[in-house]
C-alpha cells in the first residue's frame, strides 16, 4: 500500500511563520510522528511527502534522523490542498493502484489505524477514517441564526487516512479541475463524482494539530501514550 502525505501547509492558526509540521511535539517535529506510524504499519510500503521545495532540507534532516526502512520520496506540492494532492498522485509509482492519503498535522494516527484503512481499502473503491460526532451540530446562516439541526446520529466526523483506487481519484481530480471544484478532502471528489465512500473507525486521539491548544493536546495524548508502552 501506497502513503501520500500532505505536508505544504503554513502554521498560520497555530501563530508560526514556518511549515507547522516542522514545530517540535515533544522532542520530535510533527511530521516525524507522523512518519514513524507509518514505519510501523506493515501494510504500507511506500511514502510520498507533499510539501514546498523550501522546506525539503528540513524534511531530508528528518528522515536522515529517523532512518526509516521504507522508501520515501519528496513531491512538490501546489498552492492548494487539492493540489497538492493531485501533484502526488501524478507521482506515484506506476505500481500502485491502490494509496492512502493522510494530513501530516494529524500525527497522532497509529500505526493500527492505518492497518485498518488500508485493509478495508481491499473491498472497496473508496474508505475514510471518521469518528461519530458528540455534539448536538446546528446548521446557521450567514448572520449566524440557527437554520437547523441535524440528526447526529447519521453525522460523522471526517479524518484521515483516506484511501482510495489510485485510477479513479486521479480520473476524479481531472474532473474536479474542469470543473472548478475547491473540495477540503478527497472523499468530498469522490462524492461529486457520485462513487461509494466507506466509513472506518477512526480514533478520537486522531486529532489536527492546528492551534498551540492543540499541540498542547496531542503532547499530552502522547505522554499518556508513553506511560502504556
Amino acid at each position: 500500500m501506497y502513503l501520500l502525505i500532505p505536508a505544504a501547509g503554513m502554521g498560520r492558526r497555530m501563530g508560526s511563520d514556518r511549515n507547522k509540521l516542522l514545530l517540535k511535539l515533544l522532542d520530535k517535529p510533527l511530521l516525524a510522528w507522523t512518519l514513524l506510524a507509518a514505519e510501523k504499519c506493515d501494510r504500507l510500503t511506500w511514502m510520498g511527502i507533499i510539501g514546498q521545495p523550501s522546506d525539503f532540507p528540513d524534511f531530508k534532516d528528518i528522515l536522515a534522523e529517523l532512518n526509516l526502512s521504507k522508501p520515501v520520496e519528496l513531491i512538490i506540492g501546489g498552492d492548494t490542498r487539492q493540489q497538492s494532492v493531485d501533484n502526488g498522485l501524478a507521482a506515484l509509482p506506476a505500481a500502485a493502484e491502490k494509496v492512502l492519503i493522510h494530513d501530516g498535522a494529524r500525527c497522532l494516527a497509529t500505526p493500527e489505524l492505518f492497518a485498518r484503512c488500508a485493509d478495508v481499502l481491499q473491498t472497496c473503491q473508496g474508505a475514510i477514517a471518521a469518528v461519530p460526532v458528540k455534539d448536538t451540530i446546528k446548521v446557521v446562516d450567514s448572520n449566524k441564526y440557527i437554520q437547523d439541526t441535524p440528526d447526529r446520529s447519521n453525522l460523522w466526523a471526517a479524518q484521515t487516512p483516506q484511501g482510495f483506487e489510485v485510477k479513479l481519484l486521479k480520473e476524479c481530480h481531472q474532473r474536479g479541475k474542469k470543473s472548478g471544484w475547491q473540495v477540503t478532502d478527497d472523499a468530498a471528489l469522490f462524492e461529486k463524482c457520485q462513487l461509494p465512500v466507506k466509513i472506518v473507525e477512526g480514533e478520537e486521539t486522531n486529532l489536527k494539530v492546528t492551534t498551540p491548544e492543540d499541540l498542547a493536546i496531542a503532547e499530552s495524548i502522547l505522554r499518556q501514550r508513553s506511560k502504556l508502552d
